[in-house]
């Protein structure tokens, strides 16, 4: 196993450990290509992309082409890699990744982009374009971040700008005859840059001017003078993973995520993913149905989500959820509409989401005043917004989440001030509601982003950022209010990236030198680097946030995002003039330029009826009588990979192999119902088990046999059901059962004179002091009570305690500290119950 001697030492090792359910292993020598699917931030959140998975599903269709996975190593990771000089490897196979054809990164967000250097440097793959051969893999980048990918440039050697499911098995198909052919990389990249949607930086040369500002980008003899976005015309026809990854660890958003439609037509002035996307393809509702059902089954999550950029928008989006509702009501399954709009929510809709359980319930005004929303296009009645939430409140729901941007162009102090009015008015709707009514406020600052209407304008700076936000803060405090906003610093830094050139690139890389990384996350975050990092290399951050004239040359204008230069310009000043564009999803045409409307044009939905169908394969739930309750009681072995799964990870991956395994177990009453499952006492961290307890409260008898057979097909490799029981149901927890717990850890190179003298010792005296470091403090313990038997046999040492960690006891023991006896691989072997002295 790759990085076993180095998993032990690190926050969240099952980050790094691979082997998940639906995790695709091919054999590289059978493979004419290989590509490793970069994502430059840590494992949960890159699991929660549902694009990453959706080209790592379409990738492996082909039986040529091994797609593999890697994330960015957290930084205890990366130092544990470079003091013993491993490279970066990717999870299925464990390869480094400088032996892969192709290493694709995915861009999302502009503070990711140290982490995709530090990822190369981990590689051994040089960081420079430049610098790389034939021999080093070809890095590619897509994602938002690749319509101005400038920043970046001499980083990568191609982007795909747009849809991916299409034009990546494109690029990779060209490698392969690239590789066929004998070319070098120069002649690759000219090979490429004929693919269209395939930007090759090398090929544009850019000039600027006496005043910074881009004078031209001139693309080279037979290169295209823009690369104009890829589009995949028809989502219903792309396929869609049903088998997919199911993670090891808890990730960000632990559900099965199902694209419904993408694109949006709402015209919102300063959202990018609005016209990046353009036009809205819809996926046919029976075809969502089938792919949910079918992740259900495989996945065993319990909630579906209904993606898109404004899910209430879909055509048939209360038929689609009445249908699912009924379908898996009864499974205990839960839908959530992550992105919804004022106008599109009715009450029926809201009826049907709480059936289950009640999801997050958030709702973007974006702006607090009725004229800033006419400046940004936003389209929303305050009086809409404010019955929806008393609506929600009537409902069940106790908390509504409102999200605001601070900053946007011609906002002033009475603008903020409407924000907060806003805010009060939405508390004040839920008055009366049973269990009370809360409201949470965040603000996001706002950055002009390329290929809008507001790519122009200026964006606001650090001090007047911290102003607007202290002025939010304490007002929607004495409101008692609470608010959450994104760091002024990140902020600055995202709209620098965001509308950077190619200057930049001097500036990540020294940054990374310097030690950035994870600059998204708040506590890796350090603005003083990247100041001094600026400074090195002569450049003012702030000129780059500066308002741009209209016919200056943009760094990014090169790209085609579809989208006309003139049509944004019209909304620019539309924008100042108070003037709304209306949504074409009416049927008005308001010719942004997207559409050919022979291939490429929007592809709806109308509201249609769907079967009904009967309730879901997954996890039926239980009955409620207890006429036939009873309790299956399971051993499980907790070994190899699977040591290095936390407690709470191993108890979210089980909870998903019972569900696919169809047991009928019962849930929890309430706000969230819970399945009823009880764990025994979590093990020590890297601690290998053959004993883990765990009780499913079952609705009904099943055989024990078969289920414990049908849980290990569905369980991980590293985890493994060895026994099954059933029991009456009053039978007491796991926890409560337990008398105490045997361990055993191989230590034959120690004395064992000397081991056993220490032993007599320590079994001998009343109390044993000693010192444990917990969350980076010294704490004083005593290792004496809940031991209840020591002793060594072979140079193994057995231990029996009724409560407590083995691990500060045998370090004790043996004279070394946690992290050696974590290296030994220790062994829960059994335990012992209560009142019947039995072994498990």
């Amino acid at each position: 196993m790759a990085y076993e001697n180095i998993l032990p030492h690190v926050s969240r090792p099952s980050r790094y450990l691979g082997g998940e359910v639906g995790s695709i292993i091919k054999n590289p020598e059978q493979v004419e290509l290989s590509i490793a699917l970069a994502f430059p931030d840590v494992y949960e959140v890159g699991m929660s992309h549902l694009g990453y998975a959706i080209l790592y599903h379409i990738l492996n269709q082909h039986s040529w082409l091994a797609a593999e996975r890697v994330y960015a190593p957290w930084p205890d990771m990366e130092e544990q890699l470079r003091q013993a000089g491993e490279p970066l490897r990717s999870l299925e196979t464990e390869r480094p990744l400088s032996r892969f054809d192709i290493i694709g990164f995915t861009l999302q967000y502009e503070l990711s982009y140290t982490n995709l250097v530090t990822m190369l440097d981990l590689a051994s793959v040089p960081r420079r374009r430049d610098q790389r051969s034939a021999d080093h893999p070809l890095i590619v980048v897509g994602g938002p971040c690749a319509f101005n990918p400038e920043p970046l440039a001499d980083f990568f050697d191609c982007a795909v700008i747009g849809d991916g499911e299409e034009a990546l098995p494109e690029l990779c198909r060209a490698v392969r005859a690239s590789k066929e052919a004998g070319e070098d990389r120069a002649r690759l990249l000219q090979r490429l840059a004929r693919i269209e949607g395939v930007y090759v930086p090398s090929l544009y040369t850019v000039s600027y001017r006496k005043d910074g500002c881009v004078a031209s980008i001139i693309a080279s003899p037979g290169t295209p003078e823009r690369v104009r976005r890829r589009f995949l015309a028809d989502l219903n026809a792309s396929s869609f993973p049903v088998r997919p990854v199911v993670p090891t660890m808890n990730t960000v958003h632990d559900r099965v995520a199902v694209e419904i439609a993408r694109g949006c037509t709402r015209g919102c002035r300063f959202c990018q993913a609005g016209y990046i996307y353009r036009p809205v393809r819809e996926r046919d509702p029976a075809r969502i149905v089938e792919i949910i059902e079918k992740s259900l089954a495989f996945a065993g999550q319990e909630e579906v989500s209904l993606l898109s950029l404004s899910s209430g928008d879909y055509g048939c989006i209360e038929p689609l959820l009445k249908n699912l509702m009924t379908r898996f009501a009864d499974s205990q399954v839960a839908v959530s509409l992550p992105s919804l709009r004022v106008g599109s929510l009715t009450p029926e809709l809201m009826e049907e989401i709480r059936r289950v359980r009640k999801t997050g319930f958030t709702l973007a005004p974006e702006a607090g005043s009725e004229r800033l929303r006419q400046v940004i296009n936003k389209g929303i009645d305050a009086e809409d917004l404010v019955e929806a939430t008393a609506t929600a409140f009537s409902l069940g729901w106790r908390l509504v989440k409102l999200y605001f941007m601070l900053g946007l162009p011609t906002e002033t102090d009475e603008d903020l001030e409407q924000i907060i009015d806003l805010a009060v008015r939405v508390k004040r709707s839920g008055r009366g509601s049973q269990g009370g009514a809360d409201v949470n406020v965040s603000v996001s600052t706002f950055v002009p982003k390329p290929h809008t209407p507001f790519q122009w304008e200026a964006q606001i700076g650090l001090a007047e950022t911290r102003r607007r936000q202290n002025l939010l803060r304490d007002k929607l405090r004495a409101k008692k209010l609470r608010m959450k906003w994104h760091t002024a610093e990140m902020s600055f830094l995202e709209g620098v990236f965001a509308r950077g050139d190619r200057r930049l690139g001097a500036v990540i890389a020294r940054a990374v030198d310097l030690g950035c990384r994870f600059d998204g996350w708040d506590d890796q975050f350090d603005f003083a680097r990247w100041q001094q990092a600026f400074a090195d290399c002569g450049i003012e951050p702030a000129w780059y946030l500066r308002e741009r004239t209209e016919d200056e040359v943009l760094p990014w204008d090169h790209i085609d995002c579809g989208v006309s230069r003139s049509f944004f310009l019209q909304e620019r000043r539309r924008a100042l003039g108070l003037e709304t564009t209306p949504d074409c999803r009416g049927g008005v045409c308001t010719a942004c330029g997207v559409c050919d409307f022979q291939q490429v044009y929007p592809r709806l939905h109308d509201a249609a009826a769907l079967e009904e169908g009967s309730a879901g394969a997954t996890a039926p739930t239980a009955p409620a009588g207890e006429e036939n309750r009873c309790k299956l009681r399971l051993r499980v072995a907790k070994t190899g990979k699977g040591r290095f799964v936390g407690h709470l990870e191993f108890m979210g991956l089980f909870n998903r192999a019972v569900r696919r395994a169809g047991l009928p177990v019962r849930y929890s009453q309430g706000f969230h119902p819970h399945p009823r499952i009880s764990y025994s006492e979590a093990l020590p961290h890297g601690m290998e088990s053959e004993a883990e307890i765990i009780d499913l409260d079952l609705g009904r008898p099943v055989a024990a046999r078969e289920a414990a057979a049908g849980i290990n097909a569905r369980l991980p490799a590293g985890f493994q059901v060895h026994e099954a029981a059933l029991l009456d149901w009053r039978n007491p927890s796991p926890s409560a059962s337990i008398d105490c717990t045997v361990y055993r850890l191989e230590c034959a190179s120690s004395d064992d004179g000397q081991l056993s003298e220490r032993i007599s010792s320590f079994l001998t005296a009343d109390t044993v002091p000693a010192t444990r470091m917990k969350k980076g403090r010294a704490v004083e313990v005593d290792l004496r009570p809940g031991v209840r038997s020591v002793r060594l046999e072979a140079g193994t040492l057995y231990l029996e305690m009724t409560h407590g960690s083995p691990l500060p006891v045998a370090a004790h023991l043996l004279e070394c500290d946690e992290d050696r006896i974590r290296g030994l691989v220790p062994r829960k072997i059994g335990v012992v119950l209560k009142g019947t002295g039995d072994d498990i």
